[in-house]
């Protein structure tokens, strides 16, 4: 049986009046990257506090890092790392100090927190502006270092809120390559994000959480052949084969302008191969075939009512 790095059973969490989390249940299997999306103010934020217990829950039981989260809280924060959605690092001194101080938050002596520091920086990239004010660094090397100061005390379960909120896109598939790694070496990430390509890159496993309940949850295809909308386009170039399919089946969705024909389909490999044998035996041969599947943008608008997560939104996240 796969251990879980994380798993909480009825997680309830309300502020006044604001139900934030209703009941909610995690598996998150150690070595994996598991991805918590949700609209602005769906309490992503909220969960990542409360299982990296920076806050605590109004109810439920949670296990992190093979420890009760209430009755251990030291021992899941000695098993923890966690990258917020603003840095944490310091502008006013050099990459290397602020790794040093790290290093001294987690009480190493000086010389295995130099070691340490200068072991991270170097594969991050920033040894060159290590002496660097971390002011001067761009959007993406702050967020390498706080990556890296957070890799200090040797987690091996990480939460990444947000963590590329504000990057370009090379910045971003750069951390997307970090993530990847950490994960090879057998750590747990545990990422909210608002892009639905970040998620739909990374994730073993996704969750989508909506008023406060996870409206679904499964890898990025199962989520996807959840939602209708896919379907098999065959295309002919020959007009008198294309009138003999259009002919031969039935709902379909005709374009005779393109010669090519629509065929609902949840985009199985039993279904796709249902329709090969079927085309095999009437003797029909398409000049093209492919499958298109909804996306993680079509699935997030359905189980959340809105097609877009791309607009920070101050309070409750």
């Amino acid at each position: 049986m796969t251990n879980l790095a994380i798993a909480a059973k009825g997680l309830r969490k309300s502020y006044g009046d604001k139900v934030v989390l209703n009941g909610i249940d995690l598996a998150v299997p150690e070595g994996t990257i598991f991805s918590l999306l949700g609209p602005n103010g769906a309490g992503k934020t909220t969960a990542v506090k409360i299982l990296s217990t920076l806050t605590g829950a109004d109810d439920g039981q949670i296990r992190v890092g093979g420890h009760d989260l209430a009755a251990e809280p030291q021992a899941v924060r000695a098993a923890i790392g966690v990258t917020g959605q603003f840095s944490a690092v310091d502008g006013l001194i050099t990459g290397e100090e602020n790794m040093l101080l790290m290093a001294d938050l987690h009480h190493l002596s000086k010389r295995e927190g130099r070691r340490v520091a200068a072991e991270l920086l170097e594969r991050f990239d920033l040894t060159a502006a290590a002496k660097k004010p971390a002011a001067t660094y761009s959007g993406g090397m702050k967020r390498r270092l706080d990556i890296a100061m957070t890799l200090v005390g040797n987690p091996r379960i990480i939460f990444l809120d947000e963590p590329t909120t504000g990057l370009d896109p090379r910045s971003r598939h750069n951390m997307w390559e970090i993530v990847r790694e950490l994960v090879s070496d057998g750590v747990t990430v545990f990422l909210t994000t608002q892009y639905l390509e970040e998620a739909d890159e990374l994730a073993d496993r996704i969750a989508v959480l909506n008023d406060g309940r996870i409206a679904a949850e499964g890898t990025a295809d199962e989520l996807k052949r959840q939602i209708p909308g896919g379907h098999i386009r065959l295309r002919f170039t020959d007009p008198g084969t294309y009138q003999s399919a259009a002919s031969a089946m039935r709902d379909i969705t005709r374009d005779d302008e393109a010669l090519s024909l629509q065929i609902p389909s949840d985009g199985s490999q039993r279904e796709l191969r249902s329709i090969l044998d079927w085309l095999d035996s009437v003797g029909i041969e398409a000049d093209e075939l492919t499958v298109h599947t909804p996306d993680l943008d079509d699935v997030f608008f359905a189980l959340t009512g809105t097609g877009r997560t791309d607009q920070p939104k101050e309070g409750v996240r």
